[in-house]
C-alpha cells in the first residue's frame, strides 16, 4: 500500500481523530478474542475444531490488506483514496458482528433445537459472520494507517507520533472491550437481549456487539466527515502533488523480496516465529483460565459452567490489565528504547520476555492442577487467590512484548540505514 507523499503534514488533532477509529476496531477485536472461543463451543463446535474457524485471521490478512490496499492507493473517489473503504470496512463490521451475537437467535428461528447440544445453523450463521468480520477489520485497518501515512506527509517524526497514537487508541479499545466483556451484568443494559435461545452468557455477548457496532461508527463517522483527504485525480496523481509508484502491488512485494539482504530475512524470521507464538495465547488465553486454571468445563454440570464463566471473566479482566500495560507501553516505546541501547536491544529483550511469559501459563496450570487433585474430585472450587494472581501477572507481563509487536517495524530503519536498502 503506498503511504505517505510530498506534502506538508497535517494538524496533530487530524492523526488523533484517524487514530481514534483504532479504539472501535479494538473493541471489536478485543471482544472476539476474550468471548468468542468460548461462546462457540456452547454452539456445539468441539473444542479442538474452535481453531479452525479462527484460521480467516492470518488468511483474510494476507490476501484482503494487500488487495485493498492497491484499490485504495488507485481509488479516484472525490472524497479520498482511504476514507471509501474504511466508511466501507465499519459498516461490513456492523453487519458482520449482527450475525455473530444473534446466532442463537436466527439459528433457533431457522430451526435448531434447544435441546440439542450442537447448533448446525447457528454455527453457520456464527462462521459466515466471523469471516466477514476478520475480512471487514482488515478492510478497516490497511486503510486507516495509510491514511495516517498520507497525513503524516513525508515527516517521519510525524509518521513515529501517528503510530504512538495509534497503538495507544488500540490499547483503549481493548480496554473498554476487555472491561465489557468482564462484566456479567452488562445484559441488564438492553433486557431484550435474553431470548429463549440465549442465556444470560449470550445476552452479555449480544450487549457488547451493540455496543460495539455504535462506539465503531461514531468514530468512524466522527474521523471521515472531520478528516479532509486530497483526492485522487484520474491520471492517478494527487491534487496536491503527492505522487507515488505507479508499479502494481505485485510487482512492488517481488521486487522488495529480490532487494531484502540477510539481515531483513533474519527479522522477518523472527516475525514469524513471533506470531506463532502469539496466536496460540490470544486465541485461548479466556478458555485456558476458564478450563486449566478454574478447572471449569463448558458442557460440564452446572458448577463445572459456572466455574468455568468465571475463569472467562477473570481472563478477560487479564486481558484488560494487559492493555493497560500496553497502553502506557506505547507512549513510552521510544525513550524506553534510547535507554536501553536502541530498538533492536528493546526488541530483542521483549521476545525473551514473551518467552518467560508464556512459560509462566505452563507453571500456572500445573499449580491449578496440583490444588485441584489436593482439594479431591468431589470439591469444586474457586482457585486461591495467589494461583489468580499469578495468571492476571502473566497477562500484565505479556502487555510489555505485545506493545513491541504491534510496533514490529522499529527495528527497520536502523538496518535501512546501515544497509541503504531494504
Amino acid at each position: 500500500m503506498e503511504t505517505g507523499g510530498n506534502g506538508p503534514p497535517k494538524p496533530i488533532w487530524n492523526i488523533v481523530m484517524v487514530s481514534a477509529i483504532a479504539a472501535g476496531i479494538q473493541f471489536g477485536w478485543a471482544l472476539q478474542l476474550s468471548l468468542l472461543t468460548p461462546y462457540v463451543q456452547t454452539l456445539g463446535v468441539p473444542h479442538v475444531w474452535a481453531a479452525f474457524i479462527w484460521l480467516c485471521g492470518p488468511i483474510s490478512g494476507l490476501l484482503v490488506q494487500p488487495i485493498v490496499g492497491y484499490f485504495s492507493d488507485h481509488c479516484t473517489s472525490r472524497i479520498g483514496r482511504r476514507r471509501p473503504f474504511i466508511a466501507a470496512g465499519a459498516c461490513l463490521v456492523a453487519m458482520a458482528v449482527f450475525f455473530v451475537g444473534f446466532a442463537k437467535d436466527i439459528g433457533h428461528r431457522a430451526g435448531d433445537s434447544l435441546d440439542n447440544p450442537t447448533k448446525p445453523r447457528a454455527v453457520a450463521v456464527f462462521v459466515t459472520g466471523f469471516w466477514i468480520l476478520d475480512v471487514a477489520n482488515n478492510m478497516l485497518q490497511g486503510p486507516c494507517r495509510a491514511f495516517l501515512a498520507d497525513l503524516s506527509g513525508s515527516d517521519h517524526k510525524r509518521m513515529r507520533i501517528a503510530n504512538g497514537w495509534f497503538s495507544f487508541f488500540m490499547a483503549i479499545g481493548n480496554v473498554l472491550g476487555y472491561a465489557a466483556g468482564s462484566y456479567s451484568n452488562l445484559y441488564k443494559l438492553l433486557p431484550f437481549t435474553t431470548t429463549t435461545a440465549c442465556d444470560v452468557y449470550c445476552a452479555n455477548l449480544k450487549t457488547c456487539f451493540i455496543i460495539d457496532i455504535v462506539f465503531l461508527l461514531s468514530v468512524t463517522i466522527t474521523a471521515i466527515t472531520t478528516v479532509k483527504e486530497t483526492p485522487l485525480k484520474s491520471n492517478g496523481s494527487l491534487d496536491e502533488g503527492e505522487g507515488g509508484s505507479s508499479e502494481p502491488f505485485i510487482g512492488e512485494i517481488v521486487t522488495a523480496f529480490k532487494t531484502l539482504k540477510k539481515p531483513m530475512w533474519i527479522l522477518l524470521l523472527v516475525t514469524c516465529l513471533n506470531w506463532i507464538a502469539w496466536f496460540p495465547f490470544l486465541l485461548y488465553d479466556t478458555d485456558w483460565v476458564g478450563v486449566e486454571v478454574f478447572g471449569g468445563k463448558v458442557n460440564g454440570s452446572s458448577r463445572e459452567q459456572k466455574l468455568y464463566d468465571d475463569g472467562v471473566r477473570a481472563g478477560a479482566l487479564g486481558l484488560m490489565i494487559n492493555s493497560i500495560v500496553l497502553a502506557f507501553m506505547s507512549l513510552g516505546l521510544e525513550p524506553v528504547s534510547r535507554l536501553i541501547g536502541g530498538v533492536k536491544n528493546l526488541w530483542g529483550v521483549v521476545n525473551f520476555i514473551l518467552a518467560a511469559g508464556l512459560a509462566g501459563t505452563v507453571w500456572i496450570t500445573k499449580v491449578a492442577e496440583a490444588w485441584r487433585a489436593k482439594q479431591g474430585p468431589q470439591i469444586l472450587t474457586s482457585p486461591p487467590t495467589n494461583v489468580k494472581s499469578f495468571a492476571l501477572a502473566v497477562f500484565g507481563l505479556l502487555g510489555i512484548p505485545l506493545s513491541v509487536s504491534f510496533f514490529s517495524f522499529f527495528p527497520l530503519p536502523p538496518i535501512k540505514r546501515k544497509e541503504k536498502t531494504y
